[in-house]
């Protein structure tokens, strides 16, 4: 399980912090696929940055934590914020934002998987036997074997972003944070992506955060969803319930917006553009282009609670809403 408690995370910068993560509360559990959706700028990144613990500077941890607790092998675990990188590759992985640029561009990508094996793992094998082992694993991601001797140019994009995934998820990691791992492939290759996505969480059992703009992405494999605005998380539900009844109105808007088979209706999206980060304004982020804002909307920040069974929400005009 994953418990992201009261966090809240910036960047330094000369004109003072800008708080990118504001006091986001919440679990995510253990063998689900859970998403993170909402515009660009909205902290998407940045929350997957700490979880896996990339506090390298200008981004800080300001308040809160991030704990995780699991089993693996038989053996239990316990890792929080500042102590992941140790368990890096093993018990959690990351397959980070233009994963295709990421790959050394002068290495083998035989020689970029041995560096990502940690040598208890490999024991007394041989670089070759080790290599054996790696080929099997991408046979079964349906790559060729032949792609380790391969240089990264040398392979297409969704060859690449399927070499990225092997590494990541090679140790059978417990955790997988992918964010954005389907930007800039086309709409084919993006569904073999997912389907590939999908195909290792359930053979692994494992705990995958997915992070993408795109809910059409997260309608597709996930199985709970966290919207995020500005910086604090909106809502958080079943995908399914989500899609069908969302409760906050910055929820409905995106899922209005989506364009639908068959549906010849004239898409709108939300007018207006998120509030800067450096200097946000009082009461709910999202006040000034919500059609049905209140004056307390404008003014209280409105708390982050369970609103019924499993879905919880940041939004005054729930408050007559018990869970």
């Amino acid at each position: 399980m994953i418990k992201v408690d009261h966090l809240t995370a910036s960047y330094k910068t000369l004109d003072g912090n800008v708080v990118a993560v504001e006091d986001a509360n919440f679990e995510i559990r253990d063998n689900e696929i859970f998403g993170v959706a909402g515009e660009s700028g909205c902290g998407k990144s940045t929350l997957l940055k700490v979880l896996y613990d990339i506090l390298d500077f200008p981004l800080q941890v300001d308040a809160g934590r991030v704990l995780f607790t699991g089993e693996k092998n038989g053996q239990p675990f316990s890792l929080e914020t500042g102590g992941v990188r140790k368990a890096w590759w093993n018990h959690i992985s990351y397959v980070p934002q233009a994963a295709m640029s990421v790959l050394n561009p002068i290495a083998r990508l035989k020689n970029q998987f041995l560096d990502s094996i940690p040598p208890e793992d490999r024991g007394r094998e041989t670089k070759e036997q080790t290599l054996d082992r790696v080929r099997a694993y991408l046979e079964e991601l349906n790559l060729s074997s032949e792609t380790l001797d391969a240089y990264p140019f040398q392979l297409s994009g969704g060859m690449r972003q399927r070499a990225i995934i092997a590494l990541a998820t090679f140790m059978h990691p417990s955790v997988i944070l992918a964010d954005e791992p389907t930007t800039a492939l086309d709409v084919v290759v993006q569904r073999g992506i997912l389907m590939l996505l999908m195909k290792l969480q359930k053979a692994s059992r494992n705990t995958m955060v997915l992070v993408s703009h795109d809910l059409g992405v997260h309608y597709q494999i996930t199985d709970r969803i966290g919207i995020m605005y500005s910086g604090r998380m909106m809502e958080i539900g079943k995908t399914v319930d989500l899609f069908q009844n969302p409760k906050h109105p910055y929820t409905a808007m995106l899922i209005d917006a989506l364009p639908r088979v068959g549906d010849k209706r004239q898409r709108v999206g939300i007018p207006g553009s998120p509030p800067p980060l450096r200097n946000p304004p009082p009461g709910c982020r999202f006040a000034a282009r919500c059609p049905k804002a209140k004056d307390v909307c404008r003014h209280d920040a409105p708390a982050f609670r369970e609103v019924s069974q499993g879905r919880y929400a940041a939004c005054h005009l729930l408050e007559g809403e018990d869970a």
